[in-house]
């Protein structure tokens, strides 16, 4: 772990790099990435079976791409009764939560008279990566296909990694079905997002593209936007817990631990108090806990090069880091911690108090988990429904509405130097 005190000759130095501006992508990366890009765009399902034998290492024919009814239907009927009862409370938090955030339509009168509105439509056919790799992420299913399906969206499309059998983890496709999924396909990576973005023989293209990934998968997401429409970019796991001597060492040690876990090696895990003995009780409490962990491979490696416990002079200061590091979740330990929350305006989710750890809101509370991570909440919020509708502006005027509108509109025509939308307008004025 690293350790750096507001007091340290070089605290202002290694402040200022760890609020540098953070990229998910390096030139190796993209290289790779085009060139998958590239091959799928070019040869469609061919690409897809040579990707899939050589990153994940199933031997596939075109047919076996997508997971069967039959399939779906067997993960069901086996799915034991804790896991239903799991996924049946996450999901109703989920689908309340979305419900909320839905857009509705509206007209009101404007200046002149005319009606003016919008209305929002679910996307028809919708793509959703889930990452498979070291853990089956059954939360990521929920908390993606089931805004999906709350916002209307006809055609729900995934694709997830299959293992070296080809076969998806049964308690994902399990909860897939549940949440609403109309298709499934067990391609990942980079080649996933591209078909998602192309089409192929066998998958055809979609009109928006949601889900977190690896490098590889975010960084075919950003070279693909405008060919297709994007959610965001969410990379590695993040949390950054801002605790002062109230806060117990062991809830957040145990936080901290959580994020770290993931597997990726490039999550990043902050503590931010002016507390010195909390500071030191907490990495004693990580020395401690981390002994009991089945991970501890993938923990270590974050603790080594991504975890910071940081003693900063007051909790000003420590908002104010907080807020330059943009965390993806953001655990407030503090005395009165929701007069705090309100000075927290880049986090991708906030978590008040010491019974609200970030594990809730990856599970069952009900917002989407898939938030912005590497410094990004700085400008975009997390996945929400109503990323799942498009929005249309309406406008209806009368004549009387038009006659009123027309001088302001003829001035901007002739300042603009385009005469006939000028005439457009007035053409409609003139006597029979």
């Amino acid at each position: 772990m690293n350790v750096i005190r507001y007091r340290d000759a070089s605290f202002a130095r290694k402040r200022r790099e760890l609020t540098a501006p953070s990229s998910l992508f390096d030139p190796g990366i993209e290289a790779r990435t085009r060139a998958i890009i590239g091959a799928v765009r070019a040869r469609g399902d061919e690409a897809l079976v040579e990707f899939t034998q050589r990153f994940d290492g199933a031997e596939l024919r075109p047919d076996r791409l997508a997971v069967s009814p039959a399939e779906l239907f067997s993960a069901a009927s086996k799915a034991e009764p804790e896991l239903r009862a799991a996924v049946a409370e996450a999901s109703r938090n989920i689908a309340a939560f979305s419900r909320r955030s839905l857009r509705k339509a509206w007209t009101a009168k404007n200046s002149h008279g005319a009606t003016v509105g919008e209305k929002f439509d679910p996307f028809d056919r919708v793509g959703i990566y889930i990452p498979g790799g070291t853990a089956p992420l059954v939360s990521s299913a929920l908390m993606t296909v089931t805004l999906a399906k709350v916002a209307g969206c006809r055609e729900i499309v995934v694709c997830t990694p299959c293992g070296k059998t080809g076969e998806v983890n049964p308690a994902l496709l399990f909860a897939l079905g549940e949440a609403g999924v109309t298709e499934v396909y067990r391609v990942g990576g980079a080649q996933a997002i591209a078909a998602m973005a192309f089409g192929t023989a066998t998958i055809r293209r979609v009109q928006k593209v949601f889900g977190p990934g690896n490098a590889y998968v975010v960084a075919a997401k950003r070279l693909l936007f405008g060919q297709v429409a994007i959610d965001l970019l969410p990379g590695p796991s993040e949390v950054l817990v801002l605790a002062d001597d109230t806060a117990k060492a062991k809830f957040i040690a145990a936080d901290i631990l959580a994020q770290a876990e993931h597997g990726s090696g490039h999550e990043r895990v902050w503590l931010v108090t002016p507390s010195g003995a909390l500071l030191k009780a907490v990495e004693k409490e990580i020395a401690r806990q981390r002994s009991a962990l089945a991970r501890q491979d993938f923990v270590d490696q974050v603790l080594k090069n991504n975890a910071w416990l940081i003693q900063v002079k007051t909790m000003d200061d420590g908002i104010q880091l907080a807020n330059e590091l943009a965390p993806e979740h953001c655990e407030i330990m503090l005395r009165n911690p929701a007069q705090w929350a309100g000075r927290i305006v880049t986090a991708g989710a906030i978590f008040l108090g010491d019974y609200s750890p970030t594990v809730l809101g990856d599970y069952v509370a009900g917002p989407s988990h898939e938030l912005p991570t590497g410094g990004a909440g700085r400008s975009f919020s997390g996945l929400t429904v109503d990323q799942f509708q498009r929005r249309t502006s309406l406008v209806k005027y009368s004549k009387t509405a038009l006659r009123k509108a027309q001088p302001a509109a003829q001035q901007f025509a002739m300042v603009e130097g385009l005469t006939a939308h000028g005439r457009s307008a007035a053409i409609r004025l003139e006597g029979r």
